[in-house]
């Protein structure tokens, strides 16, 4: 199991168009990958459920990626906060 930390900082919070990009870069793993915030805990799979969250600027939110592609997993989440949406 892994997990880490990252906080939001795309100025619109975690909007639509986030979310779906987000829910379909994981989808492409196997390992079960949970967004977390304030005790709540979604899959960062589902559109839906990411958008739940309602994360705005600067927030902090809690990945956790638990199974046999979790490596990857991580990376691609890291890529994603490279590009800009998430640090």
């Amino acid at each position: 199991m892994l997990h880490t930390e990252l906080i939001l900082k795309s100025e619109k919070g975690l909007d639509a168009g986030f979310a779906a990009k987000l829910a379909d870069a994981m989808s492409g793993f196997s390992s079960r990958i949970l967004i977390e915030k304030n005790n709540k805990k979604v899959n960062a799979k589902s559109v839906m459920g990411i958008l739940s969250l309602a994360v705005k600027k600067d927030e902090p939110v809690r990945f956790i990626i638990m199974g046999e592609d979790e490596q990857e997993a991580l990376k691609a989440l890291s890529s994603l906060a490279e590009g800009g949406f998430i640090s």
